[in-house]
């Protein structure tokens, strides 16, 4: 589909979002190419990376359940070792070993009118296993962990993570300007023509843009807000991310903006210090070598880092309350 000259357009759905992809400055023949690979390497992933339908992620989790050491898929492996990292750096806000708690939750199904909350005693006995990614053990080629109660569930970083591959893709087949957006959350590289490619942030609670940010080639913009998916439940509102420690959704803040170099990177921050809140943000932020980020309070507040707050165009400066951070 063509809008621009030498604009074209793809969609794929993958990770229960719709992915569009903008690719500028190529000829038809390549912008088709380049989508037939990219479609493929989707389901790809999907295939490898679902907690939800067997897969090379379900058979490490069966492997921890029941104690056995397990030669880790290649699709999944560099996945898991990135997330590791990111976990210690954000000292475990970003935990994908919290797979039972999540499935406990049920988001998956946030459309079906029957949900509700889990019982709180399923809820501490799954906290009191504490599983944390620092429990994985690698050795040789083996993955074992000592906590059977480690669930790998990648759905706060999977979709960052396979951003950054498509663009690796995307220079391999000659392609250098060019957009992905998942949802909202979106890397680019190149430029649209002689102009920067200029991002919209949502508003974390109307159905509107809060502000916009220009990015410049190979940056990635990742929200994590508690509206993208929720129920209600006895007029308590209950949304998809979890604080690891608590076990429940977050409170404090309604959405984190960060814009990154790497979108796995991004995407692992943003629900970090979506968790961090107000409070620890900043201190996070620095571990995970993060500099531009935009967190609003659930009061409507807007913490930026001065950095962040040069960048970041808001559409309505006057009516916000900005609370300045010291720099990251």
């Amino acid at each position: 589909e063509k809008s621009n000259p030498d604009e074209y357009h793809y969609t794929i759905f993958t990770f229960g979002t719709l992915l569009e992809i903008t690719l500028s400055d190529v000829s038809p023949e390549l912008a088709e190419t380049t989508f037939e690979q990219l479609e493929k390497d989707y389901r790809d992933y999907h295939n490898s990376w679902t907690p939800w339908q067997e897969s090379d992620l379900t058979d490490i989790n069966t492997a921890i359940r029941q104690n056995k050491k397990i030669i880790p898929s290649p699709n999944v492996l560099p996945l898991i070792k990135q997330s590791v990292s990111l976990s210690d750096s954000s000292e475990g806000l970003f935990n994908p070993a919290i797979g039972d708690l999540i499935n406990l939750w049920q988001f998956h199904k946030h459309d079906d009118p029957e949900i509700k909350p889990p019982d709180k005693s399923a809820i501490e006995k799954t906290l009191a296993k504490q599983p944390k990614m620092s429990d994985l053990i690698f050795e040789n080629q083996y993955l074992s962990s000592k906590n059977s109660g480690v669930q790998l569930n990648f759905g706060a970083f999977a979709k960052g993570y396979a951003i950054d591959l498509s663009f690796k893709k995307l220079k391999m087949l000659g392609v250098h300007n060019a957009i992905i957006n998942a949802g909202g959350d979106l890397s680019v590289s190149g430029t649209q023509g002689s102009r920067l490619w200029n991002i919209g942030i949502k508003h974390p609670r109307q159905d509107a843009i809060i502000a916009s940010v220009a990015l410049v080639d190979n940056e990635s913009v990742f929200t994590s807000g508690d509206y993208e998916r929720y129920y209600i439940y006895n007029d308590q509102r209950y949304h998809h991310i979890l604080d690891p420690d608590t076990g429940y959704p977050t409170k404090g803040t309604t959405s984190v903006t960060v814009i990154h170099d790497n979108a796995a990177v991004a995407d692992a921050a943003a629900t970090a210090l979506l968790v961090a809140g107000p409070a620890r943000w900043h201190k996070i932020a620095k571990k995970l070598g993060i500099r531009y980020v935009m967190l609003i309070g659930a009061d409507g507040s807007i913490h930026m880092n001065p950095k962040m707050a040069k960048r970041i165009k808001l559409k309505d400066a006057s009516k916000s309350s900005i609370l300045l951070s010291q720099p990251l």
